[in-house]
């Protein structure tokens, strides 16, 4: 009597570049508003109001602190939007860092942090690219 003793192994998917790239940006975009957004209520890391153009104050009710609120709430949404769904989430952080970058350009002020702003869009952008390449492979694959 013999017994087959060839064992089968399953193997996990191979994983590309782009894969690994795309989940670490999404865990970048999903990590970075959310906790940018608590501060703005906790203020640990820079006190915000300071970030709001005049001009933006003028036009937004309330007062400056209580635009930044909003803000962090905006920041929040947009982080759990990324986890969610990445490629629309990815396109709303983008847009709303390009609000960030145009606020404080006009501010005459702050051009490092535009510049930091401005690499961070670009790599929403890069996340929103990947993110949609997976769905049209997805689509492709079934």
């Amino acid at each position: 009597m013999t017994t087959d003793t060839t064992q089968t192994s399953v193997k996990a998917p191979a994983t590309t570049g782009s894969d690994r790239a795309f989940f670490l940006l999404r865990t970048v975009f999903v990590i970075a508003p959310i906790a940018f957004g608590l501060d703005k209520f906790a203020e640990v890391l820079t006190e915000w109001d300071r970030y709001l153009a005049p001009w933006i104050d003028d036009i937004v009710p309330g007062t400056a602190h209580q635009a930044m609120l909003a803000v962090g709430v905006i920041e929040i949404v947009a982080g759990i939007v990324v986890a969610i769904t990445p490629r629309y989430g990815a396109l709303l952080v983008a847009a709303w860092l390009a609000g960030i970058i145009v606020n404080l350009v006009s501010m005459g002020a702050y051009y490092d942090v535009a510049l930091r702003d401005f690499g961070l869009l670009v790599g929403a952008l890069a996340l929103a690219a990947l993110a949609f390449g997976r769905v049209r492979r997805e689509r492709h694959a079934a």
